[in-house]
């Protein structure tokens, strides 16, 4: 075969090559299309990340580090060109180019924006040399000015007029948001100082008393007693860490019931019956320790001959169940009933806080659950799960712990 024949065929199986090539990458790039949606699901995908991306930054206020990166993500949401973000102070943050000259321009028109709690436009303003147009919508928190945002684009149509003001309107919603996360955070806190409280008057007077008694009489155990209040009080009184493990509450329940025993004396008797699986679980701090006290202080201080108090810790699959039992003197149900409604706690502070903390916690359905009556005793249960972080609860290889503190057999 000519030489010139053979290089004609080579070049068509070439060709023909070439063109089985592009027709697979056409259909692998027309798959890849229709996995990643149509045109319109795609934009709303990006609008939804870009949304998602901004809203970490937003809810912190848009001061520092956070305003830029919340000003770089709603700048590409919009489409604008260059995009201020202005706080309730007026300091204004700049995502894009010329900030410097866009800063005054941005302070006039969040002001007026801000001034009239509508979208403000402005066309044919001079920078650098080059003429741009602007809308301005203000962030309004209910009657609230929280700032501004100012889109500078040329020219600003009717459809970037509403999508700044749509946009305004959701950042709004993400610093209430924070705002509202802020106010929660407070409020654990302070239920928290109000456990503190209710531990620091009543109990130290009497830890104190007890103490001193033994100072005389057997001052080995005065020793062993201060040292027992010592690790109460720090555990009680700690500063850091809004959780803690069903272990560590149950260590500092151990001091406090030594320091009530050195009161009561074998008027108060105790019972712990402890699943060793639910000893890592994760619990609100000050959740267990205020139900013990309450027992001891309202069920079992006001009965002659005191009584026996019962602390369980059951391992029930996903969750672990605690409960503190006392039988003592009740609680008339009416004045529970509106303890834990949020009315006047009185007395059993602990119980309407505790029950608050849970509900705040691990949802509704987590609340404390009380079954008690005057001259009945009081049963008092809560139910977390053990699946939480720093929780590594085993599986079920060991029976539970029963143990009786004063050596009788336990219930």
């Amino acid at each position: 075969m000519p030489e010139s024949m053979l290089l004609a065929a080579s070049a068509g199986v070439v060709a023909g090559a070439l063109a089985v090539g592009v027709v697979l990458l056409l259909r692998r790039l027309v798959v890849a299309q229709r996995e990643l949606g149509t045109d319109a699901e795609q934009a709303t995908y990006q609008t939804l990340h870009l949304a998602s991306r901004a809203a970490a930054h937003v809810r912190g206020g848009f001061d520092g580090a956070d305003a830029a990166r919340a000003g770089r993500s709603l700048r590409t949401m919009l489409g604008c060109e260059s995009l201020a973000l202005i706080d309730p102070a007026g300091l204004v943050t700049v995502d894009g180019d010329s900030a410097d000259e866009l800063r005054e321009v941005a302070t006039g028109l969040a002001l007026a924006a801000r001034s009239s709690g509508k979208p403000h436009v402005q066309r044919r303003i001079a920078i650098n040399g080059r003429e741009t147009d602007a809308v301005a919508a203000p962030i309004l928190v209910g009657d609230r000015s929280a700032g501004a945002i100012v889109a500078f684009a040329s020219p600003v149509r009717a459809g970037l007029v509403r999508a700044t003001g749509e946009v305004a309107s959701w950042v709004a919603s993400q610093v209430e948001l924070g705002e509202l996360d802020a106010s929660r955070a407070a409020l654990a806190e302070a239920e928290v100082r109000a456990l503190r409280a209710q531990i620091s008057p009543h109990f130290i007077y009497n830890a104190l008393n007890a103490i001193a008694s033994f100072i005389n009489t057997d001052p080995a155990k005065a020793r062993e007693l201060v040292l027992e209040f010592a690790d109460f009080t720090r555990y009680s009184f700690r500063r850091h860490g809004d959780f803690t493990t069903v272990a560590e509450e149950l260590r500092s329940i151990d001091s406090y019931l030594e320091l009530e025993r050195a009161r009561f004396g074998e008027r108060l008797r105790v019972t712990l019956q402890v699943a060793p699986e639910v000893l890592s679980t994760v619990v609100p701090f000050l959740s267990i320790q205020p139900l013990v006290e309450n027992a001891v202080r309202h069920g079992l201080e006001a009965k002659e001959g005191g009584g026996r108090i019962t602390i369980t810790a059951a391992d029930s699959g996903a969750f672990a169940e605690i409960s503190v039992e006392d039988d003592g003197v009740g609680i008339d149900p009416v004045v529970l009933e509106e303890v834990l409604a949020g009315g006047s706690p009185g007395e059993h502070v602990g119980l309407r806080n505790v029950d608050a903390r849970l509900r705040q916690v691990y949802g509704e359905e987590h609340g404390l659950v009380v079954e008690t009556n005057l001259g009945a005793g009081t049963l008092v249960r809560m139910r977390v799960p053990k699946s939480q972080p720093n929780s590594t609860a085993g599986p079920n290889q060991h029976p539970p712990i029963t143990a009786s503190r004063d050596g009788s057999p336990a219930r």
